[in-house]
């Protein structure tokens, strides 16, 4: 039987929370059919040498966010691909909610909204305008769970070899191709560890920034050196 989802997880270092983000998944995806993938950006396996779930798909390769997407979607047999980081939590009914909009035949995929898994008021002011930017824009980030058709995938060449930003740059493949992108208004809570540990003034105007400028045809290579 063809899965229905494909739930491709890239990781490095996550060998503490791999095991509780597979759990997580795999209860929430509780009576749809699908497969999980997780890629490793570490080569020796750092983190799939800890996963105690049966049935996991692994790989291990280069380092990047991108190109280990990638990996995981060539091993995909799924009719969609969802691709989730592992500090990233799913709302209730996300897998009915992504059929919803997928039962639309031009709608290609889409995102949730985002939200951050903090009571500080900050970080609820960041998770509302980040959803109302992608609700606007239609280009979500990667940290709101995308999720794609797998053909549609695959005819567009997937994620582009890119060291960041490839979450934007097909985003943009797609609306230029004239399909339609869905912002799911069930947020995903995601983990305030990036702007925690580089401060949240700072992560905030750094992501604002760089996405402008690569908005603007500054290339992902040069915003690299930045980030």
């Amino acid at each position: 039987m063809i899965p229905e989802f494909s739930i491709i997880i890239p990781v490095l270092n996550e060998a503490g929370i791999i095991n509780n983000t597979i759990a997580h998944i795999r209860s929430r995806a509780f009576g749809f059919s699908h497969e999980i993938i997780v890629s490793d950006g570490d080569e020796s396996g750092a983190t799939i040498n800890v996963i105690k779930a049966e049935r996991i798909i692994t790989c291990a390769g280069s380092r990047g966010r991108g190109s280990q997407m990638n990996q995981g979607a060539a091993l995909a047999t799924g009719l969609v691909l969802l691709f989730i980081h592992a500090d990233t939590r799913l709302p209730e009914k996300a897998f009915e909610s992504m059929n919803a909009a997928l039962s639309r035949p031009h709608i290609a995929g889409g995102a949730f909204d985002l939200g951050i898994a903090s009571s500080k008021k900050a970080f609820k002011v960041i998770g509302a305008i980040a959803s109302l930017r992608s609700r606007l824009t239609r280009i979500p980030y990667g940290d709101q769970a995308i999720f794609i058709r797998t053909r549609l995938f695959r005819q567009m060449g997937g994620y582009a070899p890119i060291p960041l930003m490839e979450d934007i740059d097909l985003m943009q493949r797609i609306r230029q191709s004239g399909l339609a992108i869905d912002i799911i208004k069930r947020p995903v809570m995601t983990s305030p560890r990036r702007w925690e540990s580089s401060g949240i003034i700072f992560t905030t105007l750094r992501n604002l920034v760089l996405s402008t400028l690569f908005y603007l045809g500054v290339s992902a290579e040069r915003l690299a050196r930045y980030y």
